[in-house]
């Protein structure tokens, strides 16, 4: 690419100094353009392509799991909990669409006894799956896993390990591997007093549930106040359950 610049001869002195300033912005021009010129056309296409990295689940949120896992899952052999990475946008196996609000509100989930405020901030956080870091702290050892199953590579405690040994006590009865567990994001009330958690026990033997737990916090603590069933799987069967 070429540009002409004709110029006068006999410039005045005033001519002169409007004429420097004229060429020094003339040649920033043409340095930015042949930058850009000189840059390949795949490696703009793959910025733009590059995916959005997505949120991770504040810290505030892994006490409700912390409850949910502790009161309704554990058991005094439980060793190992597996743990979905990406928080589940779905509150049934075969329903692929995500839950919107008018959806919800139809189920009258708790006999239609949820507070407005607190469906909408819980359906407004599951539109996206964010991830979940190494913050559970409910006394047993646990790992995370990705898609079909797949290890997630990133290790840090109190995070298992992959070839972690879970071996029997000696008593002949064999030690539980909790496999495996997928978490909702928290939904809150504006007063932060009810909090709504979509939990998914999906095993390996393609049996399982679905659930979401209604917390309340009462003289500074929290509790869960209720528990629906969303769904059940048996073996050789779809899940079943509220749509």
């Amino acid at each position: 690419m070429s540009i002409f610049i004709h110029v006068r001869a006999g410039l005045t002195h005033h001519e002169t100094s409007g004429y420097s300033v004229a060429m020094a912005f003339w040649c920033k021009v043409v340095l930015l353009v042949s930058l850009a010129l000189s840059q390949p056309a795949t490696a703009l296409v793959f910025a733009a392509a590059t995916p959005e990295q997505p949120e991770s689940v504040p810290a505030d949120e892994y006490p409700f799991y912390d409850l949910a896992v502790e009161e309704k899952f554990l058991t005094s052999r439980t060793r190992l909990v597996i743990i979905e990475r990406m928080t589940s946008t779905r509150l049934h196996p075969d329903e692929p669409q995500l839950p919107m609000a008018a959806w919800f509100a139809e189920q009258e989930f708790f006999d239609g006894r949820l507070p407005k405020d607190l469906m909408l901030d819980f359906v407004a956080k599951t539109q996206r799956p964010a991830r979940l870091d190494a913050r559970f702290t409910f006394g047993v050892r646990y790992r995370f896993v990705s898609g079909e199953g797949v290890p997630d590579t990133e290790a840090a405690m109190p995070v298992l390990p992959a070839a972690w040994p879970v071996e029997d006590e000696g008593d002949g009865d064999a030690l539980e591997i909790l496999d495996r567990l997928a978490f909702s994001r928290v939904g809150l009330t504006l007063r932060g007093d009810q909090a709504l958690l979509y939990v998914a026990n999906q095993r390996p033997n393609a049996t399982g549930a679905g659930f979401l737990f209604w917390f309340v916090r009462r003289q500074g603590r929290w509790e869960i106040y209720d528990t629906e069933v969303l769904w059940v799987a048996q073996p050789d069967q779809n899940p079943s359950g509220r749509r």
